[in-house]
């Protein structure tokens, strides 16, 4: 996906390129933070972190049941709703995408 989303002209890097693959999720919740990175993932952890931390970001696209498709088809997705969710996640969002519909909410979650 990170491919898919870097070849039409976004900045992205996966954990394991900048040596996070073994990372907590704090962790990687406070790389993103830093570097002005929106997370991408599946894992609603992450989200449950931002709302306990009662923070402004970083921004979360949650991939929800999203299991039947390829990376390329849920990196599509994104794509597809971007000028949807842009505003949202520069000012601090979680963004949800389950099989039939998208939600998003402001940070801080509280």
């Amino acid at each position: 996906m990170a491919a898919t989303l870097g070849a039409s002209g976004h900045d992205v890097v996966h954990v394991r390129d900048v040596g996070l693959a073994a990372a907590t999720d704090p962790e990687i919740l406070e790389f993103a933070d830093a570097q002005g990175r929106i997370i991408i993932s599946g894992d609603t952890d992450f989200g449950e972190l931002l709302a306990l931390g009662d923070v402004r970001g970083p921004s979360l696209v949650l991939l929800r049941r999203q299991q039947g498709r390829r990376a390329a088809e849920v990196a599509a997705l994104i794509l597809a709703n971007l000028d949807v969710i842009a505003d949202d996640l520069d000012a601090g969002a979680v963004v949800v995408f389950d099989d039939e519909r998208l939600r998003i909410r402001r940070l801080p979650l509280r």
